[in-house]
């Protein structure tokens, strides 16, 4: 069961990762300046810009920022779940 949890998360930090490039692109094209180099790094300050942007625009921060949240926030809670059944299987 806990190895079907940590497949779950790492589709969920898949999706992460793909609203983390729809979010770079999509400030990329209103023009900010994207370092690809040391994205791991300033990914948070793109997704915290892309919800002003989004939210300046809409009214509401846009579809990519809340895909980004819970996706990573489910795979952090899979992780933990699947941690702890193998730790009370074993």
């Amino acid at each position: 069961m806990s190895n079907f949890l940590f497949v779950l998360a790492l589709i969920s930090v898949a999706y992460g990762i793909f609203a983390a490039i729809m979010i770079t692109s999509f400030l990329s094209e209103r023009g900010i300046k994207i370092n690809y180099i040391f994205i791991r790094i300033f990914i948070l300050k793109y997704i915290h810009e892309y919800k002003k942007i989004t939210t300046e625009e809409n009214g509401k921060p846009g579809q990519w920022f809340y895909a980004y949240i819970i996706s990573m926030n489910t795979a952090l809670v899979l992780v933990v779940v699947g941690i702890i059944l193998r730790i009370t299987v074993e």
